[in-house]
């Protein structure tokens, strides 16, 4: 009986992650294939797809993880290299027990990882923790499973495309040289109107900027070529496809929670009265928009594998992040799909008959800091949250401790919570205006100081 014991960093909330050569190693990538086909099997299951990104470090991992799930007994679905929505499509449409793709997301060049999925739904939290309990145990299920491979990049390009209705519009999309740059170029051949490839190429050195929407030092090129142009809009994505930036006409960063309201106007128009999720980040314009537009809006922890669950348990039909992960269960699978969410803001801006700018202009503007990450260490880092929500249940604040606390008064709300996946707190305030945010912050500090916990840079 061969044991396995992984480094204790890679084992994370949402999926698997470390430092190629240092914390996770070819070894590390058999044991997890083992572990997987192990519990793909006792689910009565054969089958898993399995994709990759563009690292340099992911055909060698690739490799290491079909060895260890043909291991097992399970037959392996090579799908190629592609994003990891690609992945999550390839399971859906070839009705396979599972999937993993090889990706280190948005980290940087040496790290790398795996995303997984147990069935359709999301393999996370307890599940990851039972798989690395599984390799220290070494009580592998035994088998030669088969290996074919399954080119799905021109049939998944297809479904992107089959329900999309927009005319002529000019874009710049920035796929920042990560997995999705193929997919991309070939929906753009087909779409009506400008489209410009940036950064197309796939690339594990990432040359161009870090493969990361979410930060404004990534978007320099892409608001360039936007404003140069004089085009309509600018997307980018992440470095595995699943998260979604934008900039408008005029050079403004439309943030996930703006898109997401964007959406959810469109949305809410076919399927009245829909339940729309968004993490506990996100604005509170959001929530209010929703509303207005005769939707139910929800409230959930952040994280991709918590929301697309949650999606599943309420029937939500379109739910998002602020990072960027947009979800889409209405005429699509529920899964993050940044390229099928991009398609549907086109959409939706078409429809309206204003420009992206005007659309973001006429969402309520709220004044807010950026997401605060700071660090704290790992066992005070959920209960300094608890402290909060303790002190504060006596006054005349509104506390949700779905995820954290998020503190709602007058002024408007602050948020703190602990990150799954390091030993860090995050923190955000939102209000109407510069004193009441002045206000927010200060609050924040005082409860940080009465946990014993210094104030981080911008607060």
């Amino acid at each position: 009986m061969t044991t396995h014991q992984f480094h204790p960093s890679i084992l994370r909330e949402y999926d698997i992650r470390g430092v190629v050569g240092d914390t996770l190693g070819t070894s590390d990538v058999k044991a997890i294939g083992r572990a997987f086909g192990t519990l793909v099997r006792r689910e009565g299951g054969s089958s898993v797809c399995v994709g990759r990104d563009g690292r340099m470090s992911s055909p060698e991992l690739h490799a290491a993880l079909c060895d260890g799930l043909q291991a097992s007994g399970v037959d392996v679905i090579s799908i190629g290299l592609g994003p990891t929505p690609m992945l999550y499509y390839a399971v859906n449409e070839l009705s396979a027990d599972g999937g993993i793709m090889v990706t280190g997301s948005h980290n940087p060049p040496d790290h790398n990882g795996f995303k997984m999925m147990m069935g359709k739904g999301a393999f996370y939290g307890d599940d990851i923790q039972e798989l690395g309990a599984l390799a220290g145990s070494g009580d592998f299920a035994e088998g030669k499973g088969s290996f074919c491979e399954e080119p799905l990049q021109a049939t998944y390009v297809e479904r992107l495309l089959r329900d999309y209705s927009a005319g002529d519009c000019s874009i710049a999309w920035d796929a920042g040289n990560g997995a999705l740059g193929s997919v991309l170029q070939d929906v753009c051949a087909r779409l009506p109107g400008r489209h410009d490839v940036l950064y197309g190429d796939i690339d594990g050195t990432f040359p161009n900027h870090h493969p990361d929407p979410t930060d404004p030092e990534t978007l320099h090129d892409l608001r360039a070529h936007v404003l140069e142009h004089g085009l309509d809009m600018g997307i980018a994505f992440d470095g595995d496809g699943d998260r979604i930036g934008a900039i408008d006409g005029e050079g403004n960063i439309v943030w996930g929670d703006q898109i997401l309201a964007l959406l959810a106007t469109e949305l809410l128009k076919e399927v009245p009265g829909a339940t729309i999720i968004a993490d506990v980040k996100a604005s509170q314009a959001l929530f209010d928009v929703i509303t207005e537009q005769g939707g139910s809006p929800l409230m959930w922890r952040t994280g991709h594998s918590l929301i697309k669950t949650k999606m599943a348990e309420t029937g939500s039909p379109l739910a998002g992040e602020m990072s960027g992960h947009i979800f889409f269960k209405h005429n699509y699978y529920g899964f993050d799909d940044a390229l099928y969410a991009a398609l549907k803001l086109v959409e939706a801006v078409g429809r309206s008959g204003k420009s992206l700018a005007e659309l973001r202009a006429a969402l309520p503007q709220m004044i807010n800091t950026p997401e605060l990450r700071f660090d704290c260490p790992g066992d005070r880092k959920f209960v300094v949250p608890s402290e909060v929500k303790e002190r504060l249940s006596a006054t005349d604040c509104d506390v949700n401790d779905v995820d954290g606390v998020r503190v709602t008064n007058d002024d408007g709300w602050w948020l703190l919570r602990a990150s799954n996946t390091q030993d860090v707190l995050v923190a955000r305030c939102e209000a109407h205006d510069e004193a009441g945010l002045a206000r927010l912050k200060t609050t924040l500090v005082e409860q940080l100081s009465l946990s014993r916990l210094s104030a981080p840079v911008g607060l």
